[in-house]
């Protein structure tokens, strides 16, 4: 069974996988706390190479638009003079276990990861740092950007690491709170307080309509495409493609970070008509060698924060701080 199955189920055999892993999810939420508890009583203390760095978190495991948030941010601070360098995890790829500044060019998400060659991909000119040690994305950081802001995407419970603000995604669940594995928080939800912002709270997130294009960048409207995604909620992209006037025809959801190299894929989606990606998994897709053989459509999701001039004067203060 899936995870989000057993998370947000509401068959019997969802609710009896919860209960049968209600006791890990007890542990494990103990276990964390006890970790976080010894850096409140300053039994650890994290580290600080490099100032400013502004962390982009959620409490849920999976997708949580952390990297739509990281691009509208990007923007942000670049409308605000500020020089930003992006620090990405690079989760299943072999740069993931370490932290390396990125050449520049487009990155192979084989090598880079998917969402670290998406950045590349829609922002050519980004730095990025990929890895999931980030006290030496830090190091590297201050080694090769002093000055510059430093833009983790995800890392909320990277504790080692000293962030200067922290912004949390939470929107509302009000289904299933528990840990992992019997839910979807990696940490309990009553930790929101360790943010310095938690969205929607003061400021909410703007999802605008998708955008969509043909690799060559040619606008485009999609009509009853098949949908091929990758995502650990694909509900939310299905449900962003109909607000935005989509509707699906055959549906290809496979799991998160899923390669998407399987040599028969292609083969088993209808060829009368366009496939939709997200950007994460056009990056895998243009690597295949039957690639050309169909046509895709790219939806573009663009976020923002809003109110917008409250939460820009916001960020400055902090940055100013």
């Amino acid at each position: 069974m899936h995870p989000g199955e057993i998370w947000n189920g509401r068959t019997l055999g969802a609710r009896l996988a919860r209960a049968a892993l209600f006791p890990a999810s007890v542990l494990y939420g103990v276990g964390w706390q006890g970790y976080l508890e010894m850096y409140r009583w300053g039994l650890k203390k994290p580290v600080e190479p490099h100032r400013p760095i502004i962390c982009i978190g959620n409490l849920l495991a999976g997708g949580g638009g952390k990297s739509p948030m990281t691009l509208h941010l990007v923007q942000v601070l670049r409308d605000m003079d500020k020089a930003v360098v992006v620090s990405a995890s690079g989760y299943g790829s072999p740069r993931s276990e370490a932290a390396t500044l990125a050449p520049s060019g487009p990155l192979s998400p084989k090598e880079w990861g998917d969402e670290p060659a998406m950045l590349r991909w829609l922002i050519p000119d980004l730095p990025l740092i990929v890895g999931r040690r980030r006290v030496l994305a830090a190091e590297i950081c201050h080694t090769n950007y002093r000055g510059a802001v430093m833009l983790m995407d995800d890392g909320f419970q990277h504790l080692p690491l000293k962030k200067h603000i922290s912004i949390l995604l939470d929107p509302p669940r009000p289904y299933n709170r528990l840990c992992l594995p019997a839910g979807p928080y990696r940490e309990p939800r009553e930790n929101r307080s360790r943010a310095d912002l938690v969205i929607p709270g003061k400021f909410s997130v703007e999802v605008r309509p998708l955008r969509f294009i043909e690799p060559e960048g040619n606008i485009v409207f999609p009509t009853s495409p098949s949908v091929l995604c990758a995502l650990g909620r694909p509900e939310g992209f299905l449900d962003a493609l109909g607000r935005s006037g989509v509707t699906p025809g055959a549906k290809f959801l496979l799991p998160d970070h899923d390669a998407l190299d399987a040599g028969t894929l292609l083969e088993s989606i209808p060829k009368d008509r366009p496939i939709v990606v997200t950007a994460k998994d056009w990056v895998k897709l243009r690597e295949r060698p039957d690639v050309s053989s169909r046509s895709f459509v790219i939806a573009l999701q663009t976020t923002s924060v809003e109110p917008a001039d409250e939460f820009r004067a916001w960020l400055k203060n902090r940055l100013d701080a």
